[in-house]
């Protein structure tokens, strides 16, 4: 497996490592939705890499290496010295119909010899959770699913994927990796600190929340933000994410974001389920926290990816944009603590995300989390040919 990394500045086009170009089977891009709109982005990727398949999205941020910029489109050219890739696409058009998009993308990329599935999804018409319920229905339970939900920075109006097509709204994407060569390490962690009393789900509806202990939603998320706050919603509450526990498995919580509040009904819509019955808190963020978070997301992923040094790697970090919201410019002391858990030759991509996707710490299903990092190592075995 041979890596190239890239980037493209308004000023300066395209940088790029022309060795890979003839010989590179997969692409991934990340980018600002204004660098991506119109297609004409991809169109370039698409006559410098024709053999390979392309997959990538709109972000809140990208990230490259130690650092996160606005401005940049970064990627990753991949040279398979033994792994096969075969990308699926689906339209999105409404949060009621993810699970049926994600059943028709896991139907689409299953096969005896998938080993994994990396999914980039529309951020903003898409219940994640549904969607990757779908996708795992439709595969091996022995088949990871990783990946994130695009973004559009804070202003929450339209994301984008691209999956050998222009990237384009209402779109999810997937790549999915065949035989036994391949080496896919995951880990997902957060560092929120909870405050507050833990209270009830008591009426909600798919991933719009009601109803806490009887009392609205919105009503409770005000009263804790204050006044200034409550007025920056839905934008603000990425700074106060909730998280949420299932009562039948107490070890078992998730992390979930606002994506919109309805202020005349008093609800908030997620990014995620946030079931009836479940129980909630209230999370805020820790600085130091958060970085060992991202450090204990990269050790996860190396250590269960089982790689043994035969050619190159890639990192891909997808973190949520309620953590670079909150950290400012010290975002990159989460990337840097991840990045001191990879060997110094392995090369880092990824983006800010409205939500991420990897299998869950303590059950090891495939589940949509918010507010966290989430690392996914890709890296080929010893002994499958290559130069």
């Amino acid at each position: 497996m041979h890596v190239a990394q890239m980037s493209w500045t308004e000023t300066a086009g395209w940088s790029i490592a022309p060795a890979l170009q003839a010989k590179a089977d997969l692409v991934f891009f990340f980018g600002a939705r204004k660098a991506l709109a119109g297609g004409a982005r991809y169109d370039e990727l698409r006559a410098m890499y024709p053999g390979a398949h392309i997959l990538g999205c709109s972000t809140g941020g990208q990230i490259r290496n130690q650092d996160v910029t606005d401005d940049e489109i970064t990627g990753a050219a991949i040279g398979f010295d033994a792994t096969k890739v075969r990308v699926a696409s689906q339209p999105a058009p409404s949060p009621d119909r993810s699970r049926a998009c994600g059943k028709a993308i896991g139907r689409a990329l299953a096969a005896p010899d998938l080993a994994a599935i990396f999914v980039l999804s529309d951020g903003l018409n898409v219940n994640g959770s549904e969607l990757v319920a779908g996708i795992t229905s439709a595969i091996d339970k022995h088949v990871s699913v990783t990946g994130g939900l695009a973004g559009d920075g804070a202003e929450f109006r339209e994301t984008l994927v691209g999956a050998d097509a222009p990237p384009r709204t209402q779109t999810v994407g997937a790549v999915g990796f065949y035989g036994n060569a391949i080496r896919i390490g995951h880990g997902s962690a957060g560092g929120w600190d909870e405050f507050g009393p833990r209270r009830r789900i008591t009426r909600s509806n798919g991933n719009v929340l009601f109803k806490f202990d009887g009392e609205p939603a919105l009503d409770l998320y005000e009263r804790y933000l204050g006044e200034e706050e409550a007025r920056g919603l839905p934008g603000s509450g990425l700074l106060f994410p909730l998280r949420i526990f299932d009562p039948e498995r107490p070890d078992h919580d998730i992390v979930r974001t606002i994506l919109a509040v309805d202020r005349a009904g008093r609800s908030m819509t997620f990014a995620g389920d946030v079931p009836e019955g479940w129980t909630a808190q209230l999370m805020r963020g820790n600085f130091d926290r958060l970085a060992a978070g991202a450090a204990q997301a990269a050790r996860q992923a190396v250590d269960g990816g089982g790689a043994n040094g035969a050619g190159d790697q890639l990192a891909i970090l997808v973190s949520c944009i309620g953590r670079r919201l909150l950290m400012g410019q010290n975002a990159a002391d989460e990337l840097e603590a991840a990045s001191a858990e990879f060997d110094p030759k392995v090369p880092q991509l990824g983006f800010y995300s409205y939500g991420e996707i990897s299998p869950h710490r303590a059950s090891g299903v495939c589940e949509l989390h918010n507010q966290t990092m989430t690392v996914t190592t890709i890296a080929e075995a010893a002994g499958h040919g290559g130069a």
